[in-house]
């Protein structure tokens, strides 16, 4: 069948080749799973495709290759039509500026070479009528590169990305949940137009079916004009955090880079960079988007609400491969984080199947109590009903069989699964919420049971809370796990 260069065939077990670049960024790595979802036909380059062959669906092609080196890149481009190129170098060290003009370069003339029909690339915004940061800068040069192979190019410019995982998100994150005073430069009150990952994904993927006739720039954001001020106190409100902000006219780039990477994720290299760039106002000035593409972008709220609700879906989907399970290794000091939250995970095998090894876990909680230092389980009980809560009182029900709602201590059933897999909820008082759960698998004759014990602490007293009580969690956790070993130990296979 003939395809007709101006509309890619919108059936995609029919579609043409598609070659994505970058899916092991952000961007990249949602948009793979949105294409594959979709049943596109793709091929992914990569620098070492042996590390993402578990992550990419059976049928997604990977093949080596890299930006930088321009030959690398002929066998990876023959055969496509449409190209994505969500390549960016602003975390490497040195002039990620001249790195990004070199692949760029490269890439437009292979895919030239090569006969690509059409490049989607993923830029930001910016008024290139004024003096840009070197970021945007050469996101903007990117573009124009590409356009000069003379193959058709679409390019999406947008501002601030909001989802979890998303650089901005976390930086957000940090700040509002650490410091609930923050000194903020006047930069800060810049006004950007955030847009949620969802809808700058439903643009990439829409951007397939668009004629070429209508290729050229467009600039998107999400419903609200906002600023960095704006957005912190917009998650301080999904959040139930109270924050104060304190603005001071001046705070170079460099100094507030070093002071994220000590409150942040970021580190310093990527906050001055990422700090350069918000500096300057990235708000949309031509509307085509919204005529051509059949996309309406949410506000900022509901952004980052999708990002936290994105967050709850991703932490319950891993619960029965995550590493923190499955490594059997005690985390350091504090726990791991898995975005919000901290999580103290331990695990044990026993000689025994997997249903033996789930009674006592089933019996847990009221008279049986807790398995290791239950006097410290009462206390924590009792200070609760002094501040309000409901302590210890309810006990739970006789039934070893728990369902989902019963009352156990100060915890409600969340999750049950007989012989599996129990998660409560906590209902004591708390500044943020906790679960405990213990999950149970193996074979006919041997079981891995895996504990955890997690806390989404909110703001500063969250934190402070976690860390202070800590050393007890350590010592109370690693009792708990190995009394129910022992109890496992002494059950009757019958």
């Amino acid at each position: 069948m003939d395809i007709n260069t101006n509309q890619i065939e919108t059936d995609p077990a029919n579609s043409s080749l598609i070659l994505l670049t970058g899916a092991t960024g952000y961007v990249g790595g949602r948009l793979l799973q949105s294409l594959e979802a979709k049943g596109y036909r793709l091929r992914y380059l990569a620098r070492r495709p042996d590390f993402l062959k578990p992550k990419v669906a059976p049928s997604t092609e990977i093949v080596a290759g890299d930006a930088l080196d321009r030959i690398s890149l002929d066998p990876a481009l023959r055969a496509v039509r449409v190209a994505y190129y969500l390549i960016h170098s602003m975390g490497a060290a040195g002039s990620f500026e001249e790195n990004d003009r070199r692949a760029a370069q490269n890439f437009a003339e292979a895919a030239k070479a090569a006969g690509v029909e059409r490049i989607i690339y993923l830029g930001g915004l910016g008024d290139d009528a004024q003096a840009l940061s070197p970021h945007l800068r050469s996101r903007q040069e990117v573009g124009q590169i590409l356009c000069q192979s003379g193959v058709p190019v679409l390019e999406f410019r947008a501002s601030i990305v909001i989802g979890s995982g998303s650089l901005s998100f976390e930086m957000i994150r940090s700040l509002v949940e650490r410091l609930p005073i923050m000194i903020t430069p006047k930069w800060f009150s810049m006004p950007a137009q955030p847009i949620a990952i969802e809808d700058l994904i439903a643009y990439l993927t829409a951007a397939i079916e668009l004629p070429i006739s209508k290729y050229g720039v467009y600039e998107i954001g999400g419903a609200d004009i906002v600023s960095y001020v704006d957005i912190m106190l917009a998650y301080a409100r999904c959040r139930g955090i109270h924050v104060r902000m304190i603005s001071v006219p001046v705070l170079t780039p460099f100094i507030s880079s070093l002071w994220l990477g000590l409150v942040t994720p970021l580190y310093a290299r990527i906050g001055r960079k990422l700090i350069q760039s918000i500096v300057h106002s990235t708000v949309v000035r031509d509307y085509a988007a919204l005529k051509v593409f059949n996309i309406r972008p949410m506000g900022i709220e509901d952004a980052l609400r999708h990002a936290l609700a994105n967050e709850e879906k991703l932490y319950a989907a891993t619960r029965w491969s995550d590493a923190l399970s499955s490594s059997g290794e005690v985390p350091s000091y504090g726990g791991v984080r898995f975005g919000t939250r901290l999580v103290d995970s331990r695990t044990a095998q026993v000689e025994k199947p997997p249903a033996i090894a789930f009674k006592p876990i089933k019996r847990i909680g009221g008279d049986t109590g807790w398995y290791a230092w239950n006097w410290l389980w009462r206390l924590r009980g009792f200070l609760d009903l002094l501040v309000g809560g409901v302590g210890m009182r309810r006990g739970r029900p006789a039934s070893e069989n728990l369902r989902v709602g019963d009352a156990v201590d100060f915890w409600r059933v969340e999750v049950f699964e007989p012989n599996r897999f129990l998660r409560l909820a906590a209902e004591m008082k708390l500044p943020g919420r906790a679960w405990l759960q213990f999950e149970v698998s193996g074979g006919n004759s041997s079981a891995t049971i895996r504990q955890r014990a997690i806390f989404d602490p909110v703001g500063l007293f969250g934190l402070a809370y976690w860390y202070a009580l800590y050393p007890l969690h350590l010592l109370v956790f690693r009792s708990m796990l190995k009394r129910i070993v022992h109890l496992t130990l002494l059950e009757d296979n019958n």
